[in-house]
């Protein structure tokens, strides 16, 4: 027996409210109490509620808006993919709906639920953050990029691990013998994790010790900066540095002058992501460089097949290695 689809009626009866109260929670519209507000949002989670989503799927009507989750745009890689997601959906005929959560799970929740309710037709979502129900519990179409959210979500990622080899082995081939590599903290499910895993694999191929710094993407920057310096301090011997984002290795290039160690001739470094403001800014920083532009590209295609009811497939795109000046 097929399950009958859940009311307005059932979430106010769920929710202990008027049918008007549930209506003027979902519009935003009237004041009404955060008790209230929360009380209704737990029914309608309970319930797996969403307005009007019987109508759209029986009339085939689309919103043609597609929701953007992720942490900040306050960052080259960010910033270039939204622009690039923005321009490939508005070229399919889609307005975004974007939010960016900064990390913060109750704000990508927030971000989420709202999109949800606005009836978007699909979410492209690059966040950090895990174990949030309603992408395991929402049937509607999902693409991440690079970030690992629920197992029904299809991932765009970057070579990650051939990423990761071939920043390790230009420092080897520079003749580094210290290389030091930061990373995410261990247990953020990302496909970052790759980069350190391929770094790992090579060092001790060349018998070599690998040593990872974890230095969160969350982490204020004054933070980062502290972890760094600890890098020096704890080895000073210290020739090769693999940062896992490109922010990361402009901040070890500025605190290494505070070493007197000079970049490239004796401390070597290499970034990674490649955007293009990064090029701009640090043209001697040599890099792995993710195809952005492409995996924004992808992800909206994908995300089109997923809307049209297709099945499909995470996909891994290729990286390579772009050589700076001096760095």
């Amino acid at each position: 027996m097929a399950k009958k689809p859940v009311k307005l009626d059932d979430v106010a009866r769920e929710a202990g409210v008027s049918k008007t109260t549930v209506s003027r929670v979902l519009n935003q519209r009237g004041y009404l109490s955060e008790e209230t507000i929360a009380k209704v949002q737990r029914a309608m989670e309970k319930l797996n509620y969403r307005p009007n989503a019987i109508a759209r799927q029986l009339y085939k009507q689309e919103t043609k808006l597609v929701g953007l989750i992720f942490p900040t745009i306050d960052d080259p890689f960010f910033g270039q993919l939204e622009a690039a997601l923005e321009n490939e959906l508005y070229r399919r005929g889609y307005k975004v709906l974007m939010g960016n959560s900064q990390n913060n799970p109750a704000k990508e929740r927030s971000f989420l639920r709202q999109l949800l309710n606005r009836q978007v037709d699909g979410l492209i979502v690059g966040a950090h953050n895990q174990a949030i129900g309603e992408y395991q519990r929402t049937n509607l179409p999902i693409v991440s990029i690079e970030q690992i959210v629920s197992r029904n979500v299809p991932v765009v990622a970057s070579d990650n691990y051939n990423g990761g080899r071939l920043a390790t082995q230009r420092l080897l081939d520079d003749g580094c013998q210290h290389i030091i590599h930061t990373n995410y903290p261990e247990d953020i499910p990302t496909p970052n994790h790759e980069r350190r895993l391929a770094y790992e694999d090579l060092l001790r191929q060349h018998g070599q010790t690998p040593i990872t710094y974890h230095i969160s993407f969350d982490d204020p920057v004054e933070k980062k900066r502290a972890i760094i310096r600890q890098i020096f301090e704890d080895h000073p011997e210290v020739d090769g540095i693999f940062a896992d984002n490109d922010t990361n290795a402009g901040l070890i290039i500025n605190i290494a002058g505070e070493f007197k160690r000079l970049i490239p001739e004796d401390l070597r470094v290499v970034g990674y992501d490649g955007a293009n403001a990064t090029r701009i800014l640090l043209p001697q920083l040599t890099t792995i460089q993710q195809p952005i532009n492409q995996m924004a590209e992808t992800a909206v295609a994908m995300l089109q097949a997923r809307i049209n009811g297709e099945q499909v497939a995470s996909k891994m795109l290729p990286v390579k290695i772009i050589d700076g000046g001096t760095a």
